[in-house]
């Protein structure tokens, strides 16, 4: 049965495969891409798994293709890029910390009251709307990068910084109503320097690209999933964390960060993809890690059979912005 999808071009042209329980690689027959098969699952009513295994005859050697990103749309103005912040719990330190704060009456920041009315209200009961997340957008589909490609700063970036996570990939049906892929494992990349200077700048740090892939998970995520985060300079490890995702280690259902997203009707237009970042609580800024050009990012996670990969990379220099009247 399929576990995964994976898009990628090999002699030039581009093919989905799909991962076994095994990890085994199959080529799947009659598929132009993840999109394609998705709208075709949502238009028969077959599960996208099932749809997918009955395509797979021939196996496919990984070795021999190009991996790109798992989910793309020919028009990139229809595939949003979005996420949400101050979602997963932390150290139990921190939130002892916190916890502590809040009863002492201490003035709290706006990023810790929101992190506490997500512990409070994040995990509604089936059916019913929590408390919302904080929410940014990052761009459309042109920002989406994948394995192996560079992630690569704008010119006035503070920084360029990793951020391990977890996104939902969702189609909108032509009723209006989102319907979940899958998820994908992603590099959010920020820049936390600019972020750090004032708060109010978080929405513009998060306007540059995203890394996701190789894998496009189907079906449910676990509820506890255990990742590492890593950067290598040159042959060394520079900085190594791991990080956890899934339900059990958030303040916030997958299924509140949907609500809260596609409550919102703009982002439910018939025929738009999304890839919603869920939030992470491991950065190596936060141990004063300094990134650089070249750095190599790695991130894997046991919900998925690959590693995701990108060295990092930074724009030219461009001159100032000049608008001309019409």
């Amino acid at each position: 049965m399929t576990r995964s999808l994976l898009q990628f071009k090999r002699n030039g042209v581009r093919g989905v495969a799909a991962l076994d329980a095994q990890g085994q690689a199959w080529l799947v027959e009659d598929a132009p891409s993840t999109l394609a098969l998705a709208a075709e699952a949502l238009a028969t009513g077959t599960p996208l798994a099932e749809l997918v295994t009955e395509r797979c005859r021939e196996r496919l050697d990984l070795a021999e293709v190009t991996l790109l990103v798992p989910i793309d749309h020919p028009d990139p103005a229809h595939l949003l890029v979005s996420g949400t912040g101050l979602t997963h719990l932390g150290s139990a330190e921190g939130r002892d910390k916190m916890h502590k704060a809040a009863a002492a009456g201490e003035n709290l920041t706006d990023s810790m009251r929101m992190f506490l009315m997500g512990l409070d209200g994040g995990k509604p009961a089936p059916g019913e709307a929590g408390v919302a997340p904080e929410w940014f957008y990052k761009g459309d589909g042109a920002i989406l990068v994948g394995p192996d490609q560079p992630l690569t700063m704008p010119h006035f970036a503070g920084d360029g910084g990793e951020e391990p996570e977890i996104a939902g990939v969702y189609l909108i049906d032509p009723q209006g109503r989102p319907a979940r892929i899958g998820f994908v494992l992603g590099n959010e990349f920020s820049d936390h320097v600019s972020e750090r200077v004032n708060y109010l700048w978080l929405a513009g740090s998060k306007l540059r690209q995203a890394a996701i892939g190789p894998e496009l998970l189907l079906g449910e995520l676990p509820a506890d999933v255990h990742g590492v985060s890593r950067i290598r300079r040159g042959d060394a490890v520079l900085w190594e964390k791991p990080f956890l995702s899934g339900e059990a280690n958030m303040s916030h259902t997958v299924a509140n960060l949907e609500h809260h997203h596609f409550k919102n009707e703009a982002f439910r237009r018939p025929g738009d993809l999304h890839v919603h970042f869920f939030g992470t609580a491991t950065l190596s800024f936060s141990d004063g890690v300094e990134t650089r050009e070249g750095d190599l990012f790695e991130i894997m996670a046991d919900a998925f059979a690959l590693p995701l990969r990108n060295p990092l990379a930074r724009a030219p220099a461009e001159p100032p912005v000049q608008v001309r009247a019409l």
